[in-house]
């Protein structure tokens, strides 16, 4: 009865230590000591048999930040400082060839160094007052193709890579801000006069508007044309059963001069 208790709780030992746990979001990869070494495929949350002669390597397979600070020579010779960071993640599949061909420390390994080479060579083709302002965004850009090309087929995902904050000396900054200030200055003033001479150009073409119409009208009626119309007016104002009409000699023109009308 002792032996089997002895046996029982040899065999939980060996369960105990053979039990190996792959925790929420990881991966395990197993390399066999006795013989395949790293096996081809990445195991999965949860608890997985191990035998004591095997180990399991865990790796975090969560979207991952990691920062970079740098001191950059620009285009022109001067220092800026940089706060990058980038976002990253191994590829779940393709873990086990990253544990033979690199291992955990793949961030240090081959990250990093992508990262700051390509920060410097990118950035060094900049004037400071381009990385501060004007061209941050491209630059931006550029530094993230320049990330994908050099990880390209190394088992890891770069997801993101942003410049966090650009750093100049205190005098060139002032004299950028300075600069920028007088470029939005100047800009309002151009859209201001652009606007009053949109308005000039309105009030040009309305009032050279109104003057053709005057000058259409005015060659289109003739004198004739006007004392016709006054017999018509004079004819239906007769005919009018509301109407007196007295009338005395004749007006101007020859049109009969109306005196008073109405009951």
């Amino acid at each position: 009865m002792r032996r089997e208790r002895i046996a029982i709780a040899l065999l939980a030992a060996v369960l105990f230590t053979a039990c190996r746990e792959v925790p929420a979001g990881a991966r395990g990869v197993l390399f066999q000591r006795l013989g395949g070494g790293t096996e081809d495929r990445a195991y999965g949350e949860g608890l997985h048999i191990v035998p004591p002669w095997n180990y399991m390597v865990l790796y975090d397979i969560r979207r991952q930040d990691r920062e970079e600070a740098m001191e950059i020579l620009t285009s022109n010779g001067l220092a800026v400082r940089m706060d990058f960071s980038v976002r990253y993640f191994p590829i779940p599949e393709e873990l086990p060839t990253l544990h033979q061909t690199v291992g955990r420390n793949y961030y240090d390994v081959i990250i990093r160094p992508s990262v700051r080479s390509t920060v410097r060579r990118v950035v060094g083709r900049y004037t400071p007052e381009q990385i501060y302002s004007s061209k941050r965004d491209e630059i931006q850009a550029a530094i993230f193709e320049g990330i994908l090309e050099a990880v390209e087929g190394k088992n890891i995902r770069i997801e993101a890579a942003l410049i966090r904050n650009v750093i100049l000396p205190k005098k060139l900054q002032s004299a950028i801000e300075e600069k920028l200030q007088e470029e939005q200055r100047s800009e309002r003033m151009r859209f201001t006069l652009d606007r009053e001479r949109q308005e000039a150009d309105r009030k040009r073409i309305e009032a050279q508007g109104i003057a053709d119409f005057q000058k259409i009208v005015s060659e289109g009626i003739s004198d004739e044309l006007l004392r016709w119309k006054g017999i018509e007016a004079t004819e239906d104002l007769a005919s009018s059963e509301n109407s007196k009409i007295v009338v005395i000699g004749s007006g101007k023109h020859g049109l009969p001069l109306i005196l008073g009308g109405g009951n």
